[in-house]
């Protein structure tokens, strides 16, 4: 039996001169926002109205390698890794227009109930289109 492909997204973002530090590359806090772009795209991408109120919980990144404003943009990637009884563990990867990684991670969502300010189980709605 075959599988469908976990969901995914993809977010190109162009590199700005305020994204850089003192050393000449992307500023370290920059990553997560990159990061934080592309989590919401995925989400976006799966939404119905009453669904997909997150919290990050967990952020991995490894830095690969450089990333300089002469290289003009990235691409932000984020798939599904795992859904468990709350919680979405995405992966996530940030590449170079040449097609070589920069940075390389996983981030952990925790379904949020705004209205009690706890962690809620994913509905069965949710955990299909997580891909569960």
């Amino acid at each position: 039996m075959l599988c469908d492909a976990p969901p995914e997204a993809r977010v190109r973002i162009a590199l700005r001169w305020r994204d850089m530090d003192m050393l000449g590359h992307l500023n370290q806090a920059v990553y997560h926002e990159l990061l934080e772009e592309v989590r919401g795209a995925l989400l976006a991408s799966l939404r119905d109205e009453s669904a997909f109120a997150f919290v990050l919980a967990r952020v991995e990144l490894d830095y690969r390698r450089e990333v300089r404003r002469s290289d003009g943009h990235v691409e932000v990637v984020a798939r599904v890794a795992a859904v468990g009884r709350t919680s979405v563990t995405l992966e996530h990867e940030i590449v170079l227009a040449d097609g070589t990684p920069a940075a390389s991670g996983r981030s952990v969502l925790v379904a949020w109930d705004p209205e009690a300010r706890a962690a809620r189980p994913l509905s069965p709605g949710e955990r299909a289109a997580l891909g569960a």
